[in-house]
């Protein structure tokens, strides 16, 4: 552990160096970056995401961000948070990535570790991961994954062993048991929430077949049936959640290895400005060496003329209350405010309205008029003038208002007998800002769920990866200089 913080220390130190960028070489990262406000609407089991996430052309890292992952009631405002719906779309989540046929990828990884846990901070959890065994019959079949086995399964290999009172330390199904139960001890020692993020597998699954587990005699049917197991390709990096605003962040299993110096922040501008019915919940992180900020908002409602600026503020609060690393001993060389990352995606609904018509509005969308309806958007417009996300960009809003719809219905709601009549709006967008940022897609998806439409927009980002035998080279040079003085 210690030498790793060394090493994450001497990583920060190269990259503040002004020759940094000659050890460095470029590559390009695909981002998919979806919104969805879901209504509080716990979606069922088999819901079908894949448009949404594009899994037809499968990105390296998904951002998703949803908001009223709960109703916004008393209850949920001010009570224990609600953290089951983010479980069931985590679930679906995780299946509908985890069905993706992965591209082939130029960097293997073999010794990923686990998922950072939901509600904490992100920490090194490669200790925690199965001892490599290197030396024993074994040694083809542990490379620091951990197996994916079900939790039923644990009990039936404790078994198998148990009843061999002869078998010897380094027969396969005793090194399989050996590290079960020192893993199932350190999990006991865990908190619920913990348990919940790192409860391995990653993910649950019905996966190792019994028959094959009843076979097993030697190393070359658990080679077998360890090949067998289809490893997830994606792993979780984060996910966190305020009230009803939830982030969650999934990388391919290759790249996890080149995620660093993760933070989380959130801030609440709702009620009595604090409150976390309203506000934004963001992520920092490093991808190879480049920091990158993804941040997942809800901003202030409102169809009055002047509501956009009561938005206009929440964004420039968040901009001030957000901090990461507040406590880190490199905090000195990490991102501290969101301004700090060279690359930042920010989504969510942000709530920011048409400024036409009920009337108006209907016909520009009958006709498929969006150039006309986007010169009265109000997002765009204060973004043009510089009041409020200055510098950032957004992709060409190409397709039909995302809010307000009647529930499991193609039709915006019309009259309400509450609030009057609704005008369509877009409310849901994915903004960014950044050099070396290319955006490929930007569309809407047509889940009926709620009375929102989710927004996926897919990028292309540049990343510094350093060099290894650039940096050997240089430190080569250094040194032999050195020496000759």
């Amino acid at each position: 552990m210690m030498i790793q913080m060394i090493v994450l220390s001497l990583e920060d130190t190269i990259q503040k160096l002004p020759g940094f960028s000659i050890l460095t070489h470029k590559q390009s990262a695909r981002i998919c970056a979806g919104t969805w406000n879901v209504g509080g609407r716990v979606p069922p089991a088999d819901l079908d995401i894949d448009g949404w996430l594009d899994t037809l052309e499968p990105s390296d890292i998904y951002v998703l961000g949803l908001q009223e992952i709960v109703p916004l009631n008393a209850g949920n405002i001010f009570g224990i948070e609600n953290d089951q719906p983010a479980s069931v779309w985590e679930n679906i989540i995780r299946d509908a990535l985890n069905r993706v046929r992965p591209r082939k990828q130029k960097i293997l990884s073999h010794s990923d570790p686990l998922s950072p846990s939901m509600f904490k901070p992100y920490k090194d959890v490669s200790h925690d991961m199965f001892v490599e065994t290197r030396h024993g019959p074994c040694d083809t079949f542990f490379s620091g994954e951990r197996p994916i086995i079900s939790e039923d399964s644990v009990t039936n290999i404790e078994v198998l062993d148990s009843t061999n009172s002869n078998a010897s330390p380094s027969t396969p199904d005793r090194c399989l048991s050996m590290q079960l139960n020192s893993d199932s001890q350190r999990e006991g020692r865990l908190s619920y929430t913990e348990r919940v993020s790192l409860s391995w597998p990653e993910p649950p699954s019905k996966l190792l077949n019994q028959n094959v587990l009843e076979r097993l005699g030697d190393c070359k049917s658990l080679n077998l049936g360890i090949m067998n197991l289809r490893k997830p390709a994606y792993v979780r990096i984060v996910s966190k959640q305020m009230v009803g605003v939830f982030i969650t962040i999934w990388v391919r299993r290759s790249l996890r290895k080149h995620i660093s110096n993760l933070s989380v922040s959130t801030v609440g501008v709702g009620i009595m400005g604090y409150i976390g019915n309203k506000g934004s919940v963001s992520v920092s992180m490093s991808i190879y060496q480049t920091p990158f900020c993804f941040l997942c908002s809800h901003l202030s409602s409102g169809e009055k003329d002047t509501d956009h600026q009561k938005r206009n503020d929440d964004v420039r609060e968040i901009h001030r209350r957000t901090l990461f690393n507040p406590h880190s001993s490199n905090a000195n060389v990490l991102p501290r405010s969101i301004r700090d990352h060279e690359r930042v995606i920010w989504l969510g609904d942000l709530n920011y309205r048409i400024n036409l018509s009920y009337e108006k509005t209907h016909e520009l969308i009958a006709r498929k008029e969006w150039q006309r309806l986007l010169e009265n958007d109000q997002l765009s417009n204060e973004m043009r003038k510089g009041n409020v996300f200055e510098g950032w960009s957004e992709g060409d809003l190409c397709f039909p208002p995302t809010y307000k719809y009647e529930l499991d219905s193609e039709n915006y709601i019309g009259d309400d007998s509450e609030s009057g009549k609704r005008r369509p709006a877009w409310c849901d967008r994915v903004i960014w800002k950044g050099k070396g940022m290319k955006l490929l897609s930007y569309r809407r998806n047509e889940i009926k769920l709620s009375d929102h439409r989710p927004v996926t927009a897919t990028l292309l980002a540049e990343v510094e990866v350093l060099s290894p035998w650039k940096l050997q080279r240089a430190l080569a040079l250094t040194y032999a200089e050195i020496q000759s003085h």
